[in-house]
């Protein structure tokens, strides 16, 4: 059998400066992601697709958190190839060494500027019977949570070696993917170096914990958001949640590492350039969308736009509109 009539093996390279079509390229997940640090986006992921596992080598020149579905009934799990900065999956801090693992249903991740992750999604109608055969018990219960834990050193470069290498393998010759025996053990060979790296002892105890922080953060983020054209003050989010200032501050920066007010604007930055992207009405300029997003002082909005986003807002719309559209904007505002 020619391993390239199966429809679940192919390779994918891609490099993008549009964060929205980053999250739209892989296939058969449902992602987000949100620009949190500043300046113009660019990022290179490489994918490879193999019978029940997908290989995956993501790097982001910003900070960006990432949400969303990495299809249905498969497990995640992950590592940092470099982290120059701080990193959390699902609410809990990540070392250098620490590998990312639970359903892929409810992925949670935010990686610093210049991060680049290694990772694999495992259907789970492959790894349940693997897991059996090779610890003759099922599927540990913290695996159906997000945990973090961390690996021996030695184990982790292991990982981290084999993983790259087999991404490079397949990029390089290509012609790897026609035969179907080369990609099982190409596929088998990095899935039991990914298990075989995990803690022989995990403690999921403070999972829980850390769920409660991010529920909080959660609804926060979802009050801010349904006010969005008149965005709630510090004091009247606490209000709308119901924890303190402090309270809410600590559980933004151990969640998230950022704080409640800079991460909220983020947010809406990112929501007003989707808006601008989208440009569904011809007859809304920058000003009418911002507004939308409770941008009011436009010469500051405008200023904030491009620190975060590297290019005014005019340019986001106009690029949309094919560059054949000027932004409704007023003369002189600088937006």
């Amino acid at each position: 059998m020619n391993a390239r009539d199966d429809p679940a093996v192919w390779a994918l390279h891609v490099e993008e400066t549009d964060i929205d079509r980053l999250a739209q390229s892989q296939a058969g997940w449902s992602l987000r992601y949100d620009q949190l640090t500043g300046g113009p986006f660019a990022s290179d992921i490489q994918l490879a697709q193999l019978p029940g596992v997908r290989l995956v080598l993501e790097r982001s020149n910003r900070g960006v958190r990432q949400r969303g579905q990495l299809g249905a009934g498969g497990y995640g799990f992950a590592m940092a190839l470099d982290l120059p900065g701080d990193a959390f999956f699902a609410g809990q801090r990540l070392a250098r060494d620490s590998i990312m693992m639970g359903r892929g249903e409810d992925l949670d991740l935010c990686t610093p500027a210049g991060c680049a992750l290694i990772g694999v999604v495992v259907d789970g109608g492959l790894l349940r019977p693997l897991w059996q055969h090779l610890y003759c018990k099922p599927l540990p219960h913290w695996l159906e949570k997000q945990v973090a834990v961390t690996a021996a050193p030695a184990c982790a470069a292991a990982v981290r070696e084999l993983h790259v290498a087999a991404l490079a393998r397949v990029r390089m010759l290509p012609s790897l993917l026609d035969d179907a025996a080369a990609v099982l053990q190409l596929r088998d060979a990095v899935l039991l170096e990914w298990i075989e790296a995990i803690p022989s002892s995990v403690d999921a105890l403070g999972v829980d914990s850390v769920a409660a922080r991010r529920q909080l953060v959660d609804r926060a983020c979802e009050a801010m958001l349904a006010r969005r054209d008149e965005p709630l003050s510090l004091l009247a989010l606490c209000r709308s949640v119901g924890a303190s200032p402090r309270k809410l501050g600590y559980c933004f920066q151990d969640v998230l590492g950022i704080s409640p007010a800079k991460y909220l604007r983020a947010l809406r930055l990112n929501a007003t350039r989707r808006a601008l992207k989208l440009a569904d009405d011809p007859r809304a300029g920058v000003q009418d969308i911002a507004a939308r997003f409770g941008f009011w002082h436009f010469g500051q909005f405008s200023l904030d736009y491009k620190r975060q986003f590297g290019e005014l807002p005019s340019a986001t719309l106009q690029a949309a509109r094919g560059g054949t559209a000027r932004a409704n904007v007023a003369a002189g505002s600088g937006v």
